[in-house]
């Protein structure tokens, strides 16, 4: 009987030891400032602003929308697309860029500054989205650390009682195993996540350099 007790203790205190080295792991995920549920090391910038990249006419001054030029509206939706590739939205945006450039003189500026804002428009949006999904995972995994620990409490609870029985043992067990394995998968997804607004932004360099280049 003695024997039981100490394997239930040693067993407990294990699994107390890697739920505690898990939260320490989501912890030190938190290295830049941000709001509580941001749970990245990146640091969070909410949108971008489009006068860090650009050095063109302001979109702001067009008189035209960008999606109003129905070939501009095209390439911008082409190359913002989700299942684009990266290279081949840039050879998409270079091509467009090129011809308006060997274009009269009075379109090349107005169209590269429409194309501009249509990608700049269509990527902080995007971003702005995935910021968001990136949020709300770190608040699922929050509530998921908190019921893990509920998890460890009630099972010390019922471990050390004498009413409790080993099918109650066992189904806690069980629960605690999965949501210990799925909160540590989702720890794992998450770097990769975390690098996507980058990813993003930096696509969106790409594009406004091959743009600049011909104005």
């Amino acid at each position: 009987m003695l024997s039981d007790v100490r394997a239930c203790g040693l067993a407990l205190g294990l699994t107390l030891v890697t739920v505690f080295a898990t939260i320490q792991e989501a912890q030190a995920q938190r290295a830049a400032a941000g709001p509580p549920d941001w749970p990245c090391v990146q640091r969070l910038i909410p949108e971008l602003a489009w006068g860090t990249m650009w050095t063109g006419p302001s979109p702001d001054a067009l008189e035209q929308e960008w999606w109003e030029d129905e070939e501009v509206g095209r390439v911008v939706r082409f190359a913002t697309a989700r299942d684009t590739p990266r290279e081949i939205a840039l050879e998409r945006v270079r091509d467009f860029v090129e011809r308006v450039a060997d274009g009269p003189e009075a379109d090349r500026e107005r169209r590269l500054t429409l194309l501009f804002a249509g990608l700049f428009e269509r990527t902080n949006r995007e971003r702005s989205r995935t910021i968001e999904r990136i949020r709300s995972a770190a608040r699922g995994q929050v509530q998921r650390l908190e019921r893990v620990s509920e998890l460890v409490d009630e099972l010390e609870v019922r471990r050390t009682s004498d009413e409790a029985s080993s099918d109650d043992i066992e189904r806690l067990e069980k629960e605690l195993f999965w949501e210990r394995r799925t909160f540590q998968k989702r720890q794992q997804a998450l770097p990769a996540l975390c690098e996507q607004p980058y990813l993003l932004e930096e696509q969106l360099s790409r594009m406004v350099r091959a743009i600049r280049s011909e104005m």
